[in-house]
């Protein structure tokens, strides 16, 4: 049976015309105003509302589509973008004027032992701590009990399971710290390690 028949046997066909109108008239005003298409939850749900109900700091904000569990602090206008996991079950603050890019995943959590035991060691937990005005590139993984400084950059795809200092470059699978970030005045520049 195909979607139309369905919805005309489930006497919801018109609540579905509703629902899908609005999301083109909704798609539209996103693609004039800020020349992107997002899916529908993200049209309804305004994300720097979202960010002040979880007690974000002020300015920050969070795609619908990330999912947040636990103790999560998050600063001033720092930017978590979609489909991001951010968990906070073992404790997560991160700083102000950051950006956690799409697709990043940070855990404070794991089951590894548990599962690899039968169940004899519990789940794990050890918090994060990521510092101001860091970049998080998409699609990194971060794994618990890890502190990244402030002012760095961690390229994309990158899995993060050692600890990262201030103003550090790092990059890769595990990453490795690469360079560093220079800020003079407004403007800044990465110097590579040979």
């Amino acid at each position: 049976m195909d979607r139309k028949t369905a919805l005309q046997q489930s006497g919801y066909e018109d609540v579905f015309d509703n629902i899908h109108g609005l999301y083109a008239r909704l798609d539209d005003a996103f693609q004039e105003q800020f020349k992107r298409s997002v899916p529908l939850p993200d049209t309804i749900v305004d994300r720097w509302e979202r960010a002040t109900r979880l007690g974000f700091g002020k300015g920050a904000s969070i795609y619908d589509s990330s999912y947040v569990f636990g103790e999560v602090k998050v600063g001033e206008h720092t930017w978590i973008g979609p489909f991001t996991i951010i968990d906070g079950s073992g404790g997560l603050s991160i700083g102000n004027n950051c950006t956690i890019s799409a697709g990043v995943h940070v855990y404070t959590h794991d089951n590894v032992g548990q599962t690899v035991t039968g169940g004899k060691m519990p789940i794990e937990r050890v918090a994060v701590a990521i510092g101001d005005r860091t970049y998080i590139a998409p699609n990194v993984i971060i794994s618990k009990g890890i502190t990244i400084g402030s002012c760095c950059i961690i390229g994309a795809n990158s899995f993060v399971n050692r600890s990262i200092p201030d103003n550090s470059v790092a990059a890769g699978t595990p990453a490795k710290i690469i360079g560093k970030v220079v800020v003079e005045e407004s403007k800044f520049h990465i110097e590579y390690f040979k």
